[in-house]
């Protein structure tokens, strides 16, 4: 065999390509196009279309197909129907005395207004509870009530009618309670205010419990003895509807406070909601509450822009804040105030809160993070606890979770005083959180919620055992498969769907929320132009991609980190909602990203000079090696989700059959037939590969014709060589390292060009022609030599494709 033809040259860009990079910047630096997974489950609407009707209703209406199809999915599907949602009007304003107890809870407010009795609005302290308590205290000082408000603390009161807040206002003078967007789970309270002669009328829209609570007045949408025909309004509708009640006609001006209300609580936005909410809108554009404007300059909101998604994202979390901390009565403060000092005074106060908010949320998800990768194990359901966390903020952490992990996630506060551990849950489709909580309810103090959410309350030293028994649920339930959040896509576009034009006729379709979600839709098969991190933290991603020939710009929150692992030219499926940018004037269309998948299998290169500690962390997966000594010093350090495998014949590639999705390729195989043997009966979701090799026979190469020929020269002229104890002296002589001397040694034995006695070698007499290259010693270099070159050597697409070669053929 030649000479290698490797040189300095090639070892110089070799060391600098592989080990001055990352790994996503090696992949990206070179062109690698990587494999993403979705984050969520994809789940397609409109497959069996009515392609007719669509096209009939597109031309009697003059809306694109797309938009026709898109009404179809909401159930509208007439002309009137469309039209009657498209122009949504008052008569789906219903009469606010077809809600049960309306009559008999005005005629007592009346009374007491008339009597001058002292009333306080007993409020919640969430983004719906605040806006509700405004409403009626705006409407209850408009007939000339004496009327004062009080909103419950979260940490010392909880949630609803407390016994002993009841008893304090009492005590303080009051002569009648009026709860809103609370009340129905208020039993005790109730029942103490009335044995101190106090009536308490409740208005709620939460779910009812089986025995109602013995108020003097239950004012409530789904009452069953009530006859009202909309059971979906937000505690400030209902406060709305007995604001209408008691004035004898609409308060159009409180509709604004009813739009911010009924969006931040996340119910229906159809029927009379999306009346409610579309006038309120209108009114929020053109707001006169000083608290209101004051709450837009600090949070940066142009107030003609003001639309359902700046109420969600922006507006609302800010009235929760003060209630998720400590005391949410500034807000109410904020909505009512006539003082332009005091008004920008909150506003100020209530950014800072939103600010606080924002760090407590960042700081525990970093913890509770940090606590999910320090894991061995990777659990069905989440349940992290700690001390110090704060109990506002610990909904938006499990929620952050369970979108990062497609898992259901508990998340609690350690009380070590009282040992008890309080907090809240979410979840995914697939688990129902309410019933997994139910089977464990002799092991909490108490808990509440609903398929997706909960709120919970358990003893410390039950953390542990929770933890295990929810896992035991989703076992037994067989949910480990079902488990991530699913995103349900409305409709694949195509080219002709990318316009301006299609983003102003799904405006129509507005206001979007809870069970009108703004449209989704796939792209499949983009070709990516560009990408980039942008963001202070390089967290969110930015790319332009091409669909045939139509380009689009996209953007990704929270996406940074994919922008490692996409190149230009590669293609990629991505789900999200078009909408239009404006910038300095200019009009571009846009997706916003909300998830990416690149279709196929996941190829890592994990490549460097010593096999990398990150290595060894993988759950779930794996782990090949090679070599026996690596295989001895390393499994131990392996997570206890993961497995070994030491791989050294043919035999055992065929032998070996994966245990998990994730292939784990630690060393450099002795040959690339064992490596393809291994992977001919897998079927990995991903590899990562080191191939860490201490051979470096590649580098070294193949000794030459001249090398041998040198070296069988000398063994001619000299005889009991010891090669023992002189090797160095040996290696010297023929300039050459040792171990190629060792090599050229060895082949020699093997054909029978020498023998070796008590450590002295000497040539064997022998006119017989013997094949060099036929030698085990030889072949196995040969061998060795091609595995590194492949896979050591070799550009990472290069070792991606050959991988990738094997896994075809395969299959």
């Amino acid at each position: 065999m030649g000479e290698s033809t490797f040189h300095a040259y090639d070892v110089v860009l070799l060391f600098i390509i592989y080990h001055s990079y990352g790994l996503f910047d090696i992949l990206v630096r070179l062109g690698v196009k990587t494999v993403i997974n979705a984050r969520m489950k994809w789940k397609q609407a409109g497959k069996t279309e009515n392609h007719q009707l669509i096209q009939e209703l597109s031309k009697e209406l003059s809306y694109s197909p797309l938009f026709i199809s898109l009404c179809l999915q909401r159930g509208l599907n007439t002309k009137e129907k469309i039209d009657s949602f498209l122009h949504p009007s008052e008569e789906r304003i219903y009469d606010p005395f077809l809600m049960h107890d309306m009559e008999r809870a005005t005629e007592r407010i009346m009374a007491a207004v008339e009597n001058g009795d002292k009333i306080i609005i007993y409020g919640d302290y969430d983004a719906d509870g605040v806006t509700s308590t405004s409403v009626l205290l705006e409407t209850l000082e408009m007939i000339g009530a004496n009327v004062d408000f009080y909103i419950p603390n979260r940490f010392t009161d909880g949630y609803g009618p407390n016994s002993k807040a009841f008893e304090k206002l009492i005590n303080e003078g009051c002569q009648l309670i009026v709860t809103c967007d609370n009340g129905v789970s208020g039993h005790e309270a109730i029942k103490r205010a009335k044995e101190l002669g106090v009536d308490v009328v409740v208005t709620d829209h939460h779910e009812l419990p089986e025995e109602l609570p013995d108020a003097y007045a239950i004012v409530h949408p789904r009452h069953p003895a009530g006859q009202y025909p909309f059971g979906d309004l937000a505690g400030v509708g209902v406060a709305f509807k007995v604001a209408t009640a008691l004035l004898g006609e609409m308060p159009v001006e409180l509709l604004d406070l009813v739009a911010l209300g009924t969006i931040a609580d996340l119910v229906s936005l159809r029927d009379e909601n999306r009346v409610l909410v579309t006038q309120g809108i209108a009114l929020l554009k053109q707001t006169q509450r000083l608290g209101l404007a004051a709450l837009y300059e600090v949070a940066g909101v142009k107030k003609n822009e003001m639309d359902e998604e700046s109420v969600g994202f922006i507006i609302g979390p800010r009235l929760n804040a003060p209630g998720r901390l400590g005391d949410a009565s500034p807000a109410v403060r904020l909505l009512t105030t006539f003082d332009e000092n005091e008004a920008q005074s909150i506003a100020q106060f209530i950014q800072g809160k939103n600010e606080e908010r924002q760090q407590y949320v960042k700081k525990i998800t970093d913890e509770a993070f940090d606590m999910l990768e320090q894991t061995d194990t990777s659990p069905d359901v989440y349940v992290l606890a700690k001390e110090g966390w704060h109990e506002g903020v610990l909904g938006i952490v499990a929620s952050k979770i369970v979108g990062k992990t497609g898992k259901p996630a508990i998340i609690l506060n350690i009380d070590r005083e009282n040992g008890t551990a309080k907090g809240s849950g979410r979840s995914v489709q697939a688990f129902h959180l309410y019933e997994a909580l139910d089977t464990i309810r002799p092991l909490t103090v108490a808990f509440g919620g609903h398929h997706m959410a909960a709120g919970l309350t358990v003893p410390s030293e039950n953390i542990e055992q929770i933890r295990s028994k929810l896992n035991d649920y989703a076992a037994v339930q067989q949910l480990s498969g079902q488990m991530g959040e699913e995103i349900h896509i409305d409709k694949v576009v195509t080219q002709e769907d990318l316009t301006l034009e299609t983003v102003e006729e799904l405006k129509k379709l507005a206001p979007f929320g809870t069970d009108n979600p703004k449209p989704t839709f796939q792209l499949d098969n983009v070709l990516v132009q560009t990408v980039r991190k942008i963001g202070a933290d390089g967290t969110h991603l930015k790319m332009s991609v091409q669909l045939d020939q139509t380009s689009l710009d996209t953007i990704g929150f929270d996406f940074g980190e994919v922008a490692d692992r996409i190149s230009g030219n590669t293609r990629l499926s991505t789900v999200g909602k078009l909408e239009i940018n404006e910038w300095n004037g200019s009009r571009k269309l846009q997706l916003r990203i909300e998830d990416i998948a690149v279709k196929g299998i996941q190829c890592f290169d994990y490549r460097s000079t010593q096999i990398p500690e990150s290595l060894w962390n993988k759950q779930n997966a794996d782990f090949v090696f090679f070599d026996s000594a690596n295989y001895e010093q390393y499994q131990e350090k392996m997570p206890a989700s993961s497995k070994a495998y030491l791989i050294q014949t043919r035999k055992d590639a065929k032998q070996f059959l994966m245990q998990h999705s994730l292939l784990v390729l630690v060393d450099c195989p002795p040959s690339l037939t064992i490596l393809s043997l291994l992977i001919e009966h897998n079927k990995p979701e991903n590899v990562l590969y080191s191939f860490h090799s201490t051979t470096n026979d590649y580098l070294e190469g193949m000794p030459n014709r001249q090398h041998f020929a040198n070296a069988y020269k000398f063994i001619l002229s000299h005889q009991n060589i010891d090669v023992k104890n002189q090797l160095g002296i040996l290696a010297k002589t023929l300039n050459m390292k040792e171990n190629r001397v060792i090599f050229i040694l060895q082949v020699f034995f093997e054909v029978g060009f020498v023998k070796i006695e008590s450590g002295l070698l000497n040539r064997v007499e022998t006119n017989e022609k013997k094949d060099l290259t036929q030698s085990i010693t030889y072949q196995k270099k040969v061998q060795r030599i091609e595995a590194e070159e492949r896979l050591v050597y070799s550009h990472a697409w290069e070792v991606e494709q050959w991988l990738m070669n094997q896994i075809t053929i395969s299959e």
